[in-house]
């Protein structure tokens, strides 16, 4: 402890503040885990990575061939990344710009089975857009396809 009366308090206020401090940040933490929602390609949804139950966001492009409409308001359709791929069940309409070889992110969550079941399906919306992180992880494996008329930055 230092000698001068005013550094020992200053030293007990740190003390006393320090544990005050540590126990805000934590419940600050704590209290937004449930509003993060990660984002997953499917070669990365790993259990260990997207654990069933858990908020997610996957992305991808739609496989093509896989769109099925169920009579009962229900599509499947898989997502890829050209390395892995996952089936998606999403109940209700899907956006206008919906197609096969498209990009597209879906929010929901994954079953036991490795199902992922979709609460909103995100398409691109327009000629030049795809999701920035299916984007690098796609020119992470050089399987990136511009389209013709795209602008490059």
């Amino acid at each position: 402890m230092p000698k001068s009366p005013k550094a020992r308090r200053r030293v007990w206020v740190l003390m006393a503040a320090a544990p005050v401090l540590a126990v805000a940040v934590g419940l600050s933490l704590w209290a937004m885990q449930d509003t993060v929602t990660f984002f997953v390609s499917p070669s990365e949804a790993t259990e260990e990575a997207a654990p069933v139950g858990r908020a997610m966001r996957l992305g991808g492009l739609v496989e093509a061939g896989s769109v099925e409409h169920d009579p009962g308001g229900q599509v499947r359709f898989r997502v890829t990344d050209n390395a892995a791929s996952t089936l998606v069940i999403y109940e209700g309409d899907l956006p206008d710009l919906f197609k096969e070889e498209q990009g597209v992110v879906v929010e929901g969550e994954f079953r036991p089975d490795r199902t992922f079941v979709a609460r909103q399906v995100l398409a691109k919306h327009d000629e030049t857009y795809m999701p920035r992180e299916v984007a690098e992880r796609l020119k992470e494996r050089g399987e990136w396809r511009p389209e013709v008329d795209e602008v490059q930055p």
